[in-house]
């Protein structure tokens, strides 16, 4: 009985001694399992704050680097178009360009009939001929008008002398009273035949300033008429690019009527910077333009002048402050930016442009 007893109890603690080691790995394996997550919040805390200080660097290296530069998407390429239109009316007989064609500076852009200005210019020129033969004319006349004078001069001079003679023979008795008379009388008529003599020179002598006058107006109006049979050619004040062009060949062209634009090759940009991005640009700093339609290209220019005044204070309604409820708004102030070198791609005015000014 009290081997049985023993076996069992050894049979008893056996089998206790089993539950508590199978307890032991248990407690290991739940351990493991809090342990893993708890690690790997660790590892993301860490990669967080890593990766913020690395993001903070680089947010510290592009303001420390941005803070040099100056950027606007509000700019457009601009150049002073001009708008060709006819000086003279008459019928287009050749329209020697076409659209969006590219010319030299003089390149003959539209011809108009000059037929009635061919005219205008023979008719002048035969006015000044005229009037040059009559001031030659004229001349002569003046000429002899003087030698006439001179002729009644010596003939009064004479008559005075044959009326004094005569006067004293006739007081001293040795000459008659008639024949006294008779050269008083020729002595008057000498004076006034002199004194007609004067006029006539003097109205001849009028007529050449007026002859002249008349000769410089005839040459006023050679030189207009050859003015407008040179606007009957009509040529490219610039090198540039024909566009929107509307002259075409048998129409009529009336006194500024416009056959075409013209763009000149002379393009710039000009970009609307913010007033508070204004403080440290001036001109001649650098600049890198972008323009959207040549996006892998980058042109080099730099800052040529800012203009005095807001964009709106040229505007046709500029804005007027002291009426109304005042709300401040940053003004935007147009910036002239040229290029260093004349660009090899095709610029037009309001063409899209990015340009990055180095104000540093």
């Amino acid at each position: 009985m009290d081997q049985r007893v023993d076996s069992e109890r050894r049979s008893d603690s056996g089998l206790g001694s089993g539950r508590d080691g199978d307890a032991a790995p248990g407690e290991a394996a739940a351990k493991a399992a809090k342990a893993g997550p708890l690690r790997n919040r660790r590892r993301l805390l860490t990669a967080l704050i890593i990766g913020g200080v690395i993001l903070a660097v680089l947010l510290g290296l592009w303001w420390l680097n941005a803070r040099h530069y100056e950027s606007t998407d509000d700019a457009f390429i601009d150049a002073r178009t001009v708008q060709i239109s006819a000086q003279v009316a008459a019928a287009i007989v050749n329209v020697p360009v076409t659209d969006n064609q590219t010319v030299e500076a003089g390149a003959e852009l539209v011809r108009l009939d000059d037929r009635d200005y061919i005219a205008q210019r023979d008719q002048a020129q035969a006015s000044i001929n005229n009037f040059a033969a009559q001031i030659v004319e004229q001349k002569a006349k003046i000429d002899q008008a003087e030698r006439q004078v001179a002729q009644a001069q010596a003939t009064l001079t004479f008559a005075q002398q044959q009326a004094d003679r005569y006067q004293l023979l006739a007081k001293q008795g040795s000459g008659t009273v008639e024949s006294a008379q008779q050269y008083s009388s020729n002595l008057q008529q000498s004076q006034a035949a002199y004194a007609a003599a004067q006029a006539n020179a003097a109205a001849t002598a009028k007529q050449e300033p007026v002859l002249e006058a008349e000769l410089k107006n005839a040459q006023a109006q050679l030189a207009q008429a050859e003015a407008n049979l040179s606007r009957t050619i009509i040529t490219a004040p610039v090198a540039g690019r024909v566009t929107r062009l509307s002259a075409a060949k048998g129409g009529y062209a009336a006194v500024g009527q416009a056959l075409m634009m013209f763009v000149p090759r002379d393009v710039w940009v000009t970009a609307n910077f913010k007033e508070t991005q204004l403080d440290l640009m001036r001109s001649g700093q650098p600049v890198d333009i972008t323009i959207d339609a040549y996006p892998d290209r980058t042109f080099k220019g730099h800052v040529d002048s800012v203009q005095s005044g807001s964009g709106t204070a040229f505007s046709l309604l500029p804005a007027e402050n002291a009426t109304g409820n005042y709300v401040k708004i940053v003004q935007r102030v147009p910036v002239k930016i040229v290029f260093n070198k004349p660009p090899d791609v095709e610029l037009g005015p309001g063409m899209s442009v990015v340009p990055v000014v180095k104000v540093r």
